[in-house]
């Protein structure tokens, strides 16, 4: 009777959030990007594949194009060969006791694997007059453009030289291909050209800075109004299709430089082009027209399906840019987040101070949120890095002594971890898999989904629960680890104790789904692992780290990861979690911290009851916590675009446990008014 009378609560709960359905496309197109801005980078994208823009509709000043497939390695120091890099990333063996001190044998060599393989920029679509010349920004007045986020599409206006220009640009839903009109008097004067450049990579190259060409040659095949390049990138091949509008435009190619410039033929006010990239030959360009309708349907089929949030009818004064954030966030995830691999922290927008490789643990911040948002699918492509890696994973393992699967840490698609000296210490990466395998579960509960993970989950718990080391106290300790917030090394830190704890008892749960007993093993070690650090009532980073909250009170507040995204475990204590929440959110350096760092401390709010305390600090006013014009956190940080999405439907929908109403994550005050639809439980 109890079962029932919850399901009918929570039944009602849910209806009364949907009573009536959102006007998706007001609440959408309400947070259009619109601005005067002619250097502001924005976003185009279909997951896989992003051209960035500026105010000139192309790249004249800023802006990259890349893509999830696209991945370059520099030539290796003279002398080496690939027998000198270890496939999974370091040559040491033995249990792990301290920080790495080779990854190869030759020093050279591990500088190399640091920096390879990368993601790159495959090309620069600019503005250019008769001359070749880029105009300065101060030639550009009038500027006004429009990120219409239900079409995908920017309209850019301004005024060159005294003549207008509109640019209307936007990117294939299906092909990794920009589409643009440009319409102006200047290409009829022969006044306005686009250049095509092809720039070398540079690993700290960001934000579309001007590179430099070398190691690279451009062949190519001319059309009248097409032309076809095959590049050859220090062996990494890429395909390039450019396909123009004006049979009659002037198309070559600048002397000394990998750039081309087309130029329209005298009398033409029009210009429109259709430009792909891929790893094979491009056979088919969609037109204009054709691709502006197929945008705009795969942009209207995305906001209406999922999960969705309306704050309007709230009173906080501080709702409006809370769901500027949230729309924001889901647009910038659909266009570069939602491919092949999982993204690197800077996702497509340009190449990151870690080689725009992607962390395996901050695959969690990036991608989780797609399960509470009714959008597994676009996470399913990344994920399935855990099958490409469980080789290496496993390989890893055994080289370190261990059984089971090891993950990595700062990884590309070759799987092979980059050097860092405590890359292998830092384990809250590890769970992450059975996480991820629980979410799908909870999405498609049968054998399809069990026989997908089960290897996985199992590799993974058996790491787990071989690398904790029985001590004469009878308990078996985490150590050494590097904490996640990435202060030191310790022992028994909170929050992976307790990672520790959900993921091994989750693992066993699988063996039974799968008609297989509880493995010994894993009950040993979770029956007998060391309590979770703390003092004086709050739990601590580390096993005897009494300073805490003096010396390490910035950076990520790893003790409230206790109780953010994972529920309640056995050997975690509800009311000492409060007080750790209370503590962290009071008094924390929160200017030193990280993005992501927020979204996390608001979940810890909510599931321990203090609703109050996680709207406060999922919006407070520090930089680290801003999301700049075009939505992304602090300018760069996509990690807190991932986070705040998964936090706030959380706070919307509830979590296991929650309480039984409608947004028991935010506060009942009468000040917000959450109405959502399409929103998954979190675990």
């Amino acid at each position: 009777m109890k079962i029932i009378i919850c399901f009918f609560l929570t039944l009602i709960i849910t209806c009364s959030a949907m009573a009536a359905p959102i006007d998706r496309k007001s609440l959408v197109t309400r947070h259009n990007i619109r601005t005067s801005a002619i250097n502001q980078i924005l976003a185009l994208g279909n997951g896989e594949f992003c051209f960035s823009v500026d105010g000139t509709g192309l790249q004249t000043f800023g802006g990259n194009t890349m893509a999830n497939w696209a991945w370059h390695s520099f030539p290796l120091p003279e002398g080496a060969s690939m027998a000198d890099v270890p496939g999974t990333g370091t040559v040491e063996t033995g249990k792990l006791v301290g920080l790495m001190k080779h990854a190869s044998a030759k020093p050279e060599v591990s500088n190399w694997m640091f920096q390879n393989p990368h993601r790159y920029n495959l090309g620069n679509l600019r503005f250019v007059d008769r001359t070749g010349t880029v105009p300065d920004s101060t030639q550009i007045t009038k500027s006004h453009r429009t990120l219409d986020l239900w079409r995908g599409v920017q309209t850019a206006e301004f005024w060159l030289n005294g003549k207008q220009v509109k640019v209307t640009t936007l990117v294939h839903p299906e092909q990794d291909m920009v589409i643009t009109r440009i319409e102006s008097e200047l290409l009829a004067m022969g006044d306005l050209a686009v250049e095509l450049d092809f720039p070398y990579p540079e690993v700290q190259r960001r934000r579309g800075e001007p590179g430099k060409n070398e190691h690279d040659t451009i062949e190519f095949s001319h059309q009248k109004n097409r032309t076809d390049f095959i590049r050859n990138l220090d062996q990494t091949l890429c395909h390039i299709s450019w396909l123009w509008s004006d049979p009659k435009a002037t198309f070559n190619k600048s002397p000394g430089k990998q750039t081309f410039r087309l130029t329209p033929a005298s009398g033409t006010t029009i210009l429109e082009f259709s430009c792909a990239f891929g790893t094979k030959k491009i056979e088919k360009l969609s037109g204009v027209e054709q691709s502006m309708k197929s945008c705009e349907a795969f942009w209207t089929k995305y906001w209406m399906s999922g999960g969705a949030i309306d704050l309007s009818a709230s009173k906080d004064p501080r709702w409006k840019e809370l769901e500027r954030r949230i729309i924001l966030s889901q647009y910038l995830m659909r266009t570069q987040s939602a491919g092949s691999w999982p993204p690197s922290e800077w996702s497509l927008m340009g190449v990151d101070d870690w080689s725009a490789q992607f962390h395996m643990e901050m695959v969690w911040w990036h991608l989780a949120h797609y399960g509470l948002w009714d959008r597994w699918e676009m996470a399913s492509k990344a994920l399935e890095c855990y099958q490409t890696f469980l080789p290496t994973a496993r390989k890893l393992a055994k080289q370190f002594g261990y059984t089971g699967a090891k993950w990595g840490k700062q990884v590309g698609p070759e799987g092979r971890t980059a050097p860092w000296d405590p890359t292998y210490l830092l384990h809250w990466q590890q769970p992450h898999p059975i996480f991820f395998a629980e979410m799908e579960f909870r999405q498609k509960s049968d054998q399809t989904t069990l026989k997908k993970w089960a290897d996985i989950v199992f590799e993974t718990a058996e790491y787990m629960a071989d690398f904790p080391v029985l001590k004469d106290d009878g308990k078996y300790h985490l150590t050494p680890l590097c904490t996640a917030n990435e202060n030191g090394i310790g022992d028994d830190p909170a929050f992976e104790n307790a990672y520790w704890r959900w993921a091994l008892g989750k693992a066993q749960e699988w063996r039974e789904r799968t008609g297989l007993t509880r493995n010994p093993k894993w009950d040993r070690v979770l029956q007998n692992l060391a309590p979770l650090p703390q003092n004086e009532g709050v739990y601590l980073f580390c096993n005897g780290w009494l300073n805490s909250y003096t010396k390490y009170n910035q950076g990520h507040p790893d003790p409230l990861g206790v109780c953010a995204f994972l529920p309640f475990t056995d050997g975690v204590d509800k009311q000492t979690a409060k007080r750790t929440v209370e503590k962290i959110c009071k008094e924390w350096n929160w200017a030193d911290t990280w993005g992501w760092d927020f979204p996390w401390s608001a979940m810890a709010a909510a599931r321990v009851g203090l609703p109050d305390m996680a709207v406060e600090v999922l919006l407070k006013e520090v930089k680290k916590n801003s999301y700049t014009l075009n939505g992304i956190n602090d300018g760069w940080y996509f990690p807190g675009n991932g986070g705040l999405l998964y936090a706030v439907a959380m706070m919307a929908a509830g979590w296991d446990g929650a309480p039984l109403k409608n947004a028991p994550g935010f506060p009942d005050n009468g000040q917000w008014v959450v109405k959502w639809e399409g929103l998954k439980k979190a675990l």
